[in-house]
């Protein structure tokens, strides 16, 4: 059996999520409590006790969503089960940087640091209103490819996310993606529609805080991961620091290329993904990729516990 490990992206995040785990494992506590000594805050009140639309801003929900991820990571751990043991990590958009502090090449105040900066610039790249995501279901990615160069015209619309072989999901302006919605559906997409975030990530309206993790990256040290990162900018696996630095300031503009990624991993023999953390949608994702990938999603103590029986 070669395993994957997976982390979720911006969308899973929900109030009370790894509290079972924090009250569960000590090991799982500590990493909420890392967290909030990293941030100067108390993040871990927000996540169990907050407003869902206060946990959903995008400078919260990135360390959030990594916290959650981490604390199950060492819940695994504390029950024999290695992430070194793994073939492959990799995480969707922020879960990348989840991913990497899995295998050791972050640590968990550093990924903390990085994704609060990352969440705030990403925000602050475009004024909110100017920009929109919208998810075309039922064309693939080259189709999508298409629809967007039409509907952008003088505006950016461009292919953000090629998450399975039915769902791509368009970033740009606001009025771009809003003919993109328009023009999938006359292509016959089985649905298009606007997608509740705040900002048009990964697109090139994002260089301004591509500008500011290059920044934030240069002061933080890299260590070559425990087992290979597959990087959503090349949808295969790196290992060196100074790439890993690279592709991941490239990300932020960069389509996010999960459904290569996953065929990536099955064709080096992977048969089997854990998603790590909040939610499900990747292992969705990957049943839609590759059938014969065995998919379960690990995010409570109920969970870990029917590993090991």
């Amino acid at each position: 059996m070669s395993r994957a490990f997976l982390f979720p992206g911006q969308g899973a995040q929900t109030i009370g999520m790894g509290k079972a785990l924090a009250d569960a494992y000590p090991a799982a506590k500590a990493v909420f409590e890392e967290v909030d000594d990293a941030l100067g805050e108390s993040l871990s009140s927000l996540i169990w006790e907050g407003a869902q639309d206060t946990l959903t801003l995008t400078q919260n929900a990135q360390p959030a969503l990594m916290a959650t991820s981490l604390a199950a990571v060492r819940a695994l751990e504390a029950e024999g089960f290695s992430i070194a043991g793994g073939a492959f990590v990799a995480g969707h958009s922020l879960g990348e940087y989840s991913a990497l502090a899995a295998a050791g090449a972050f640590s968990v105040a550093d990924t903390a640091r990085l994704l609060r900066i990352r969440g705030e610039a990403m925000q602050a790249a475009v004024p909110v209103g100017v920009g929109a995501m919208a998810a075309l279901l039922g064309l693939d990615f080259a189709a999508v490819q298409a629809v967007a160069a039409e509907a952008a015209g003088d505006e950016v619309c461009e292919a953000a996310n090629d998450n399975d072989p039915g769902q791509v999901v368009v970033s740009g302006h606001k009025a771009a993606v809003e003919r993109a919605v328009e023009i999938a559906k006359a292509k016959g997409a089985k649905r298009a529609v606007l997608l509740p975030v705040s900002a048009p990530f990964h697109c090139s309206l994002m260089q301004p805080a591509a500008d500011r993790m290059a920044e934030a990256l240069q002061d933080v040290t890299i260590h070559a991961p425990s087992i290979p990162v597959v990087a959503n900018v090349r949808a295969q696996a790196v290992s060196d620091p100074d790439t890993i630095r690279t592709l991941l300031i490239e990300q932020v503009t960069s389509s996010v290329r999960w459904r290569e990624s996953v065929a990536w991993m099955s064709a080096q023999g992977v048969n089997e993904a854990w998603e790590i953390g909040a939610g499900k949608a990747l292992s969705g994702m990957v049943r839609r990729i590759d059938r014969d990938i065995a998919c379960q999603a690990i995010g409570t103590p109920d969970d870990i516990a029917k590993l090991s029986s």
